[in-house]
């Protein structure tokens, strides 16, 4: 089992700036893919970005490259996802998954956060 928990998120004007984490225990989660998800409400949830195991690797989904980076510390067990140029369309629950293989397809991910709030205004 993977325990992920999501932190960092919060309030931000439009233009600003976030960092969230992604912090697992129970398994290494050097082993694993992980993603990061947002749900909108009334939204279905969408793919935002993935990270190889190694970190070399990394995708994006076209509605936030450019202005998102996803990155990971192996040995913090952490993975990150800086968000810069923050949008309202932004707005979301974003939420971390770990999956032995990339995908951008949430069904795939075997293990999920709870999610953290971000909330973009204009």
């Amino acid at each position: 089992q993977v325990q992920l928990v999501e932190s960092g998120g919060g309030s931000v004007q439009a233009g600003g700036s976030l960092r969230l984490s992604c912090a697992a225990s129970g398994r290494i989660l050097s082993g694993y893919v992980v993603g990061w998800f947002r749900q909108a409400p009334g939204k279905e949830r969408e793919f935002v970005a993935a990270i190889g195991t190694s970190g070399f690797i990394s995708y994006l989904a076209g509605s936030v490259k450019g202005r998102f980076t996803i990155s990971r510390d192996n040995g913090k067990n952490t993975v990150y996802l800086e968000m810069n140029s923050l949008k309202p369309e932004d707005t979301a629950d974003y939420y971390c998954a770990a999956n032995p293989v990339t995908s951008d397809y949430a069904g795939r991910y075997n293990y999920w956060g709870q999610g953290t709030q971000v909330t973009v205004s204009s």
